[in-house]
């Protein structure tokens, strides 16, 4: 299983976020769905889209709630985690156990989830949504002069999704070498 967690807004998306958010999942479960694993910091906004729309495809999905907002009632199917953490800190531990972190616009939490992927080398796929986390673009590839890892930039779901196909395949294949 390839873990992929989704940074995305606490809002409810404009229509045309919506239709990438719906996009997004039907072209991952179409390409590399089988072997892929959801994770989501809650059912609210961009991330109960996703959410619905992947337990709808037959997609595996993990919810990892804040300890603030874990009474909202979840979905039959979704695997809902319940840490006791905080926002921020279910935010960390969400993306050091992903396989890669795929932004699909948000504001400062997704930035945050951004910027710890970074910093923990995870692959980062940023999709461009009009939304605050898009002036992280302007400092793509590298957040700094460490680059830890590359911070892929896109304008399209249908580019995304085979790029971060190929990403977590990489990295498992990485991993079963020394694993």
């Amino acid at each position: 299983m390839r873990l992929v967690a989704v940074a995305a807004h606490s809002e409810p998306p404009d229509a045309t976020n919506l239709g990438r958010v719906r996009r997004f999942v039907e072209l991952l479960a179409g390409s590399c769905g089988d072997s892929i694993v959801l994770l989501v910091g809650g059912y609210w906004g961009f991330m109960k889209v996703v959410v619905d729309e992947a337990l709808r495809r037959g997609l595996k999905v993990v919810v990892l709630p804040p300890v603030e907002r874990e009474d909202v009632e979840f979905p039959e199917g979704a695997i809902v985690l319940r840490t006791g953490l905080s926002y921020r800190l279910r935010s960390v531990a969400m993306v050091r156990s992903c396989d890669a972190l795929v932004v699909l616009g948000g504001a400062s939490g997704t930035i945050q989830e951004l910027v710890t992927a970074y910093t923990e080398g995870k692959p980062v796929l940023l999709l461009l949504s009009g939304l605050p986390s898009d002036r992280v673009a302007a400092l793509a590839p590298y957040l700094d002069d460490r680059r830890v890892t590359e911070i892929k930039v896109f304008d399209s779901i249908e580019r995304l999704v085979p790029e971060l196909c190929r990403t977590v395949a990489e990295r498992y294949r990485e991993s079963a070498k020394f694993g």
